[in-house]
Formats: structure tokens, C-alpha cells, sequence
């Protein structure tokens, strides 16, 4: 079985190098590697591809580099660019959680999602970490408990892994749903001598109400989160009640 490693942290992203290590010197698996060569956070499901050519590097064995987004990367394993075609997709694992609406705007959850279009099983790893990130033990979780993420999967969905910065370990894993969250964010504003402005996002600090069965819950109790989410968008039938989904 042949698994497609990538993320959106970039070719030279701890996560994915630490995972990569993990997952080959466990066995089972044939471990490859195509990241965007620099970091994508935030891209989202942004495809570079449609508009011209995208450069492929090799790297080193059986790992290369694009100058794509995460999902770019999977579409180019799958249709056949490089010599090897992926059966599972793996991407991170983030630095960073991926928990409620993080989902829309992750390049790593995208990768997944391209992944899970494309009819193959797919799987997102993020560490609830920012700094100081235990990735050691993150991808020794990941690589342990693949095939346990991977019995989930169903056509139309991948899914969407959290694990806690805990140095000994998670002490669970449950299956959860993406948590109703705000980000309360701000902008500043520079003007510049010349004219014109310079405007910067002021991360603020993030709340969730209702947190009972959710990402954010699990992590809060040192548990790892598994969501199930959808690849296509749902249609709500109350506010569009003349179509069937």
C-alpha cells in the first residue's frame, strides 16, 4: 500500500518529516512524500494548477517538492505525475490544531479532502501546538492508530484528526464533531509615508460556546478527536425546501 505524505507546513516541517520517519521505520506501508516547498498555511483548497505549470523537485529518495498548494499535491499524485500512485493520503501533521471552522480555511484538511474527492481514503493529523511541540509523540500516534482512522473512512468524507501536545500521550481518542467557535480577530492599520496603508490581522483569542462532543472538548481533556467531515457542501432542506439533497 502505497501512502501519499503531504501537508501544508511545508517540505521542511518538522510534522511531516517526523511522520514520514515513523510511518517507514513501522512497516507496512511505502511512504511518499509531496509537500509544497514552502509553507501554505491558510491556503485552503486553493489549486495552483489551473492557472499554468507547477515545478516538481526531487529532493531525495522517494520525496519531492511543488510549487502548488496541498491539494495541487495530491492531484498530482493521483493522476500519475510522479512514479508511484498513492492508494491512502496522509497529510500533516499540522503545527497547530484544525478544530471547527480551522477546517475551511486548512490547507491540511484540504489535502485531505482533494484526497477523499479523488475516492480515496484520507486522513488529516494536527497537533494542538503552536510551539514546543511534542512531535515525537504526535507521530508515533499517527503512525500507531493509521489503520484505526482509516477503518472510518466512508466515500465522501476524510477525516479530521486533532492530537494533544501532551509529552506522555493522549489518554483516548474519541469521535467528534467540529466545534461552533470565533476566532475575534482585529485589524491594524499602518499608513505609510508615501500614501497607502499597511494592514495586519491581530490574532485574538478563540471562544466556543456549547462545546459538549466537539474537537475543542476533546483536546480540553487531553483526548484525540476524530471528525468525520464531509467533502461536499450540505445542503440545509428548511432554507431550501424545494430540493432534495
Amino acid at each position: 500500500m502505497n501512502i501519499l505524505l503531504t501537508n501544508d507546513d511545508g517540505i521542511e516541517s518538522q510534522g511531516i518529516l517526523k511522520l514520514a520517519q515513523t510511518l517507514r521505520s513501522k512497516g507496512g506501508y511505502n511512504v511518499f512524500i509531496l509537500a509544497p516547498d514552502s509553507n501554505r498555511s491558510g491556503i485552503s483548497h486553493g489549486l495552483s494548477i489551473v492557472s499554468g505549470p507547477i515545478k516538481l523537485t526531487e529532493v531525495s529518495k522517494d520525496t519531492w517538492t511543488c510549487g502548488g498548494f496541498p491539494a495541487d499535491c495530491v492531484i498530482l499524485a493521483v493522476l500519475g505525475v510522479l512514479p508511484f500512485k498513492p492508494d491512502i493520503i496522509v497529510s500533516g501533521i499540522n503545527q497547530g490544531p484544525n478544530v471547527g471552522i480551522d477546517i475551511l480555511y486548512s490547507g491540511t484538511a484540504a489535502a485531505a479532502r482533494q484526497g477523499a474527492l479523488m475516492g480515496l481514503p484520507s486522513v488529516a493529523f494536527s497537533l494542538n501546538a503552536k510551539d514546543n511541540c511534542n512531535w515525537e509523540m504526535a507521530a508515533l500516534y499517527s503512525a500507531e492508530h493509521l489503520d484505526e482512522f482509516l477503518e472510518m473512512w466512508e466515500s465522501d468524507i476524510f477525516i479530521n484528526v486533532n492530537i494533544p501536545n501532551k509529552a506522555s500521550g493522549p489518554d483516548g481518542m474519541v469521535k467528534t464533531r467540529p466545534v461552533d467557535k470565533n476566532y475575534n480577530d482585529t485589524l491594524s492599520v499602518s499608513r505609510e509615508p508615501g500614501g497607502g496603508s499597511l494592514v495586519y490581522l491581530v490574532p485574538g483569542r478563540e471562544t466556543a460556546e456549547k462545546t459538549e462532543g466537539t474537537d475543542w472538548e476533546a483536546l480540553s481533556k487531553n483526548l484525540v478527536s476524530a471528525s468525520l467531515v464531509y467533502t461536499h457542501p450540505v445542503i440545509r432542506q428548511d432554507l431550501c425546501p424545494g430540493v432534495r439533497s
